[in-house]
């Protein structure tokens, strides 16, 4: 697994997202929807500036987190862990 952390806003020096996404074999749209979803309830209407986005490249999960403290809490402890084994078991199939 890897994990980014920074430079997914919107801003012209945010360029994780786009360097982060030619990279991806797959993408796990889901990951990005559900995070902004979640980041939501807490921040509101910023949450649509985040460009969180998570995928694989071969047998290697790759997650792009923003910078702040709190976005890599939750993406970790409600995204991440819990489906972690499940997506390393779908990506040696």
């Amino acid at each position: 697994m890897v994990i980014t952390n920074g430079g997914t806003g919107m801003s012209r020096r945010d360029q994780t997202h786009s360097t982060i996404k030619q990279l991806l074999e797959k993408e796990m749209i889901g990951f990005g929807e559900q995070f902004r979803q979640q980041s939501f309830e807490e921040i509101g209407p910023k949450a649509m500036l985040s460009n969180a986005i998570a995928g694989s490249v071969e047998q290697t999960s790759i997650f792009s987190l923003p910078g702040s403290t709190n976005a890599v809490q939750l993406a970790m402890k409600e995204l991440i862990l819990p489906i972690l084994p499940h997506l390393t078991g779908e990506l040696r199939k």
